[in-house]
């Protein structure tokens, strides 16, 4: 899955920064409040996490299953880092190709429609090398419906409604989330018809966006050049507080990662579940809980780490937290412990990722590079999504089960929950 931002999820770029800002009073491009907006960008969020989250987590574990069982694991483990891989390069190129243009909805709306016949591909390939290629293609189309989606919100809400947007934008998340589970459980036994259900999600929620969302054209936006791009991401890490935020976040995402990626495999081969309940419909019950704990954690450890002015102790905390839930389905193979862990993680990571958001905009190393810093700290999102399949396949397959996957994401945690200590500037 995704983290909030991604993938994900999986693809993470993030366009570049307009050289004049948007939303600037008096700006002749400055963006105006555009009327139901917000529930749109809501709805394509939703749409584009549901995805996300019911065909990696769901569906493709399942075809991949089907055609070779006893290899499973190493398979996924393989379809998912080079679709990953692919998914972290193609973001930014389609965004960059929609900065060029000055346009977002033809790309939200080509994307979108492209998801269809990409997922009907999808489901009528029988080999791994085939499902590798067809979901490669399905994270090229969905990463230019993100990237276009992505800039909506610098590119037509007011500063002052950035709040509010990003929030509309954030519940995308959870709601995806289950939405995806409960959809993917539906059709766990028939998934080729699940990956057009999924298509048709995501196509039907492109038209209705673009349809109601009218867009003014941006002036084009000049790409920033490989070798700046790579020059801005020394010039970041050199900041020693900056440095350590972006290690934390690094570290805590491969953790989460390495475990939620293979959800279904361990629901399926690790977790005692009671009678009559499968594997799928465990996934479909897990995943709301873990959303609506989240979605508490979130709000409540934005408000707090607020009230009290201590980010430091609540990204450490919430770290920690997840790191102790992590230690649940090792030490329990029941299906209450796998209740508990999704409770517990849901708590942590929400936390951890409100927080931590907040810590990382206090760490920028220059208030004018902002947007390039926050696109720097993306990688900390990106990379450990590509590497943490094949780390999760290679511990799996050589410890022979899932109880050291869990140990060792653990362990992860409670290293990102350490790597906030050193920052200076934050309290």
């Amino acid at each position: 899955m995704g983290v909030p931002g991604s993938a994900g999820t999986t693809g993470a770029g993030v366009p570049g920064p307009a050289v004049t800002d948007p939303a600037a009073p008096g700006s002749p491009v400055a963006p105006r409040p555009t009327r139901g907006l917000l529930p749109l960008l809501f709805t394509g969020n939703t749409a584009m996490y549901a995805l996300y989250i019911g065909v990696p987590g769901m569906l493709l574990a399942l075809q991949i299953e089907a055609i070779d069982p006893v290899d499973k694991v190493a398979n996924f483990g393989l379809v998912s880092g080079i679709s990953a891989i692919f998914a972290t390069v193609f973001n930014p190129v389609a965004g960059a190709l929609s900065d060029r243009s000055g346009r977002r909805n033809p790309w939200i709306l080509a994307g979108g429609l492209l998801a269809l016949p990409v997922m009907l591909l999808l489901g009528s390939v029988h080999t791994v090398l085939l499902v590798t290629i067809a979901w490669c293609l399905g994270q090229a189309v969905m990463n230019i419906y993100q990237a276009a989606l992505t800039s909506v919100v610098p590119d037509r809400v007011p500063m002052a409604a950035r709040g509010k947007a990003s929030a509309a934008v954030g519940l995308g998340l959870p709601v995806g989330s289950t939405v995806g589970a409960l959809v993917g459980a539906a059709f766990s036994e028939h998934y080729r018809t699940g990956y057009l259900v999924f298509g048709a999600i995501v196509a039907a929620t492109a038209v209705l966006f673009t349809a109601c969302a009218r867009e003014e054209r941006m002036p084009p936006k000049a790409p920033m050049p490989v070798k700046e791009q790579v020059a801005a991401f020394g010039s970041a890490l050199k900041d020693h507080d900056f440095r350590w935020a972006f290690i934390g976040r690094a570290l805590l995402v491969l953790g989460y990662f390495a475990v939620a990626g293979f959800q279904l495999y361990i629901l399926k081969d690790h977790t005692d579940l009671p009678a009559g309940l499968s594997a799928e419909e465990a996934v479909a019950i897990l995943m709301p809980v873990n959303s609506v704990a989240m979605v508490v954690s979130t709000v409540l450890g934005g408000w707090l780490s607020d009230r009290f002015d201590r980010r430091k102790l609540f990204v450490g905390a919430s770290a920690a937290l997840a790191a102790l839930a992590l230690l649940i389905p090792a030490l329990s193979t029941s299906w209450t412990g796998m209740l508990a862990f999704s409770v517990v993680n849901g708590l942590g990571f929400g936390c951890y990722m409100a927080v931590d958001t907040a810590l990382v905009t206090m760490v920028l190393p220059k208030a004018e590079d902002a947007a390039r810093d926050m696109g720097v700290l993306n990688v900390a999102n990106a990379g450990p999504q590509i590497v943490a399949p094949f780390v999760a396949s290679l511990i799996v397959s050589l410890s022979g089960g899932y109880t050291a996957l869990f140990l060792v994401a653990a362990v992860l945690s409670v290293f990102g929950a350490l790597a906030v200590r050193p920052i200076r500037s934050v309290r």
